[in-house]
């Protein structure tokens, strides 16, 4: 054990975890104001029943021995992991790290589907996510799985979190269909500087994510800790340069959008690669992201926040360009295509390709199970009033005296809802 080791990871699982509260407002800015309590609890609730679950079977599914794909249930109900050594840290401590992954991962998804899903299907949709994708998809990488044997390089979840979390969004954005009047009627943001308070609390907590991935207060963390301040500021320059070529102004959303891509981007690399090369990771990262969202917003994809530009995009970007920059002379490890490994862009490709595929597959899957099971999506009246009333009884925002407020022309709830709202005090 190494006491400066275990105060690190303390910190670093705290910050991870301050990053789903972090997406919850990133994300709840974004919406129309009729949704933004519904979109902040998307991710609020993965803190929840993921976190015990993950406790319970995932870590064991993740990280336990077992074959080439899923790991055993040696683990489960955290049999076995106490306070004994993983490492330098307790055994325990390792799990709750990991966990904070599996919390966030699953909370992505829901930036592709705010506004119509109905929040019972979405909670019983990242339980079974997680349990039946994302722990499975760890063990591939981190857990001694298959993809660790070919040689891929996933510092802290560029195809872990992002790409599989991104494949999810696009394949449950299909499914669930697009929101009543997308394509004819303006969806602004709300408060924009909502998302903006996301998006540096994000980046704060993004220290702990790619630094604390180091599993110790070591020169690795240091570099990922650099290369995360350096590639989304690079990332951040270059988007801004992007936008004054297309429109002649930098947007606040847009700048927002840039920070979290560069992060993404950085996150497989950031403890492969040195200082430079993360600048121009960021650098280059932006531009795939960028045109991304441009090509979504001619189509009929409602990817309500653009998870797949932002997320799938840029983490499947970051890891093909772990796969050109990682430098044994910083790792002391793993080497790319300009070290003289070009195999390594190859391996990088084929798991992003594995995740890709087993992601999308089996999220539609679950959503056909669960769709046997109760509807996925709200009705269309009561989409038109907004998803806070109808699935929570209350709303982000009210008058002075608790009225809820209704946009004229919106259909008013059934009695139903109304009955929930009166017993949270509010009035219709």
């Amino acid at each position: 054990m190494n006491n400066a080791d275990i105060t690190w990871m303390l910190v670093a699982t705290a910050l991870v975890l301050l990053m789903t509260p972090a997406l919850a407002f990133f994300y709840g800015g974004m919406v129309r104001s009729k949704n933004a309590l519904n979109t902040m609890m998307m991710s609020f609730v993965a803190l929840g029943p993921v976190a015990v679950l993950w406790a319970l079977v995932g870590y064991s599914l993740a990280f336990g021995q077992g074959g080439a794909f899923v790991g055993s249930l040696q683990y489960a109900g955290l049999r076995g992991v106490g306070l004994d050594a993983q490492g330098t840290i307790p055994h325990l401590l390792f799990m709750a790290f990991q966990g904070t992954f599996a919390v966030i991962t699953a909370a992505l998804i829901s930036g592709a589907v705010v506004e119509r899903l109905r929040f019972g299907s979405y909670l019983a949709f990242i339980v079974l996510w997680m349990l039946a994708v994302y722990a499975p998809v760890a063990h591939w990488v981190w857990g001694g799985g298959f993809l660790a044997g070919d040689g891929a390089l996933d510092f802290a979840g560029g195809a872990v979190v992002h790409v599989n979390a991104a494949a999810a969004a696009l394949v449950a954005a299909l499914v669930v269909g697009p929101r009543k009047d997308y394509g004819r009627h303006a969806m602004l943001p709300h408060s924009v500087p909502l998302t903006l308070l996301g998006t540096g609390l994000l980046w704060f907590g993004w220290f702990g994510f790619n630094a604390g991935s180091a599993l110790a207060a070591n020169q690795t963390a240091a570099l990922a800790f650099v290369n995360t301040l350096l590639a989304p500021a690079a990332t951040l320059a270059t988007w801004t340069l992007l936008d004054l070529a297309r429109g002649g102004r930098v947007t606040a959303i847009g700048a927002a959008t840039a920070i979290v891509v560069g992060l993404v981007v950085i996150t497989p690399a950031a403890g492969y690669v040195g200082p430079g090369a993360a600048l121009a990771i960021g650098a280059l990262g932006a531009a795939p992201s960028y045109l991304a969202l441009i090509y979504r917003a001619r189509t009929r994809l409602d990817d309500s926040l653009d998870v797949v530009a932002a997320h799938g995009t840029g983490g499947a970007t970051g890891a093909l360009l772990t796969g050109v920059f990682a430098d044994p002379a910083w790792s002391g490890g793993p080497s790319g295509l300009l070290a003289g490994n070009a195999g390594q862009l190859a391996v990088q490709a084929w798991s992003l390709l594995v995740v890709i595929a087993y992601s999308g597959v089996a999220t539609f899957v679950i959503l056909k199970a669960i769709a046997l099971v109760c509807p996925l999506r709200i009705g269309g009246r009561v989409e038109g009033v907004g998803l806070d009333v109808s699935e929570h009884g209350e709303e982000a925002y009210t008058t002075g005296d608790g009225a809820i407020l209704v946009t004229p022309g919106e259909a008013a709830l059934g009695p139903r809802a109304n009955a929930a709202l009166a017993r949270s005090g509010g009035a219709l």
